[in-house]
């Protein structure tokens, strides 16, 4: 197979691509990603010399460089580019418009010009809004995004549709709830509070802490997002969860006693502009349809993360100074 992967140096992206390289060796993977602060090729380190392996600096905004490095008649486009991170879409929507919009706009034109096969469009739970207690999120569920950044990934997935309904493109799409693990860039929750609990630093609490999230590990959801691709329906949209719902102060008080570190490091802080009480997303259609189930407990997969952060001081002082980006930068210039 030829796949050209969009975003593949985030989080989610590159833990995909390590283990799509390492199922399937000599299938040829094109890593397109435009390395914005998110985007570190740290995180590809064990692929980076594989022969099967290309990366590729570019803009999804920009179709000639999509039509330049997507192979004619590709197998598969996994669409992970994406602004991601609330926060900053309070403080500027523009960037969130331009990326998950238009980027998605542009990557879908180009894709029915090259004849991509299969196009995996990654969503987030987020686009549902805030879900009442004992309600799940299901597929065929309202949108109703309440930030600038659900907004844009819910017209995103209009276009994903629209692509589907009017030309034909075999597109599907997933949407997932928290994701955790190695890797994660230091502005998410749970990277954030192991970082600076590590340090013995203030740990930011929003409001009272109650915002219940359903947190799943990495591997779960790149697990999913392979079934998904090799056997969901054309035009079917999958919700990945972890079944592990959970408040956000629950979820760093377990982290804190995993580390032996005192609760009073929690710190709380203003609440985040229109915060969403509770996701909740109902997986059942990917149970029952693909035989997918999460495999990582909470609690294991959090101590496992610990672990990872403790025995990779070097990628983490790289992620918080932001030398992974000014050495990026010298080796790939401006684009």
């Amino acid at each position: 197979m030829a796949m050209f992967i969009t975003g593949g140096a985030g989080f989610i992206g590159s833990a995909f691509i390590r283990s799509w390289v390492k199922r399937y060796p000599n299938d040829t993977v094109i890593n397109f990603d435009k390395l914005t602060y998110a985007g570190n090729l740290d995180n590809l380190a064990e692929v980076a010399d594989q022969a099967t392996y290309q990366f590729v600096r570019g803009d999804i905004c920009d179709a000639a460089a999509l039509r330049a490095a997507i192979p004619d008649g590709c197998d598969a486009i996994v669409h992970f580019a994406a602004e991601s991170h609330v926060d900053r879409s309070i403080l500027s929507a523009r960037e969130f418009i331009l990326t998950n919009v238009l980027g998605t706009q542009t990557l879908l034109d180009v894709a029915r010009e090259k004849g991509v096969k299969r196009f995996l469009h990654i969503s987030t739970d987020e686009v549902g809004g805030s879900v009442p207690e004992d309600q799940f999120f299901a597929e065929d569920g309202p949108l109703a995004p309440s930030s600038p950044y659900a907004a844009s990934k819910a017209a995103a997935e209009h276009l994903v549709r629209a692509a589907a309904h009017t030309f034909g493109l075999n597109a599907l799409i997933t949407r997932t709830s928290n994701n955790y693990g190695p890797y994660q860039f230091p502005e998410k929750l749970i990277p954030l509070a192991l970082t600076n609990a590590l340090a013995d630093r203030p740990i930011p609490v929003y409001g009272d802490g109650q915002q219940v999230r359903d947190w799943i590990h990495v591997d779960d959801n790149c697990a999913a997002l392979r079934l998904v691709l090799e056997k969901g329906q054309p035009g079917a949209t999958y919700h990945i969860g972890g079944r592990s719902p959970l408040p956000n102060r629950t979820v760093l008080t377990m982290l804190l006693e995993l580390l032996g570190k005192p609760t009073s490091l929690l710190t709380e802080v203003t609440d985040r502009l229109g915060h969403d009480r509770r996701y909740a997303v109902d997986c059942s259609k990917i149970e029952r349809e693909l035989g997918w189930r999460p495999q990582v407990a909470f609690r294991e997969g959090l101590a496992q993360t610990i672990a990872w952060y403790q025995n990779n001081p070097v990628w983490v002082a790289r992620a918080r100074s932001g030398e992974y980006r000014t050495y990026y930068a010298q080796m790939y210039g401006a684009l």
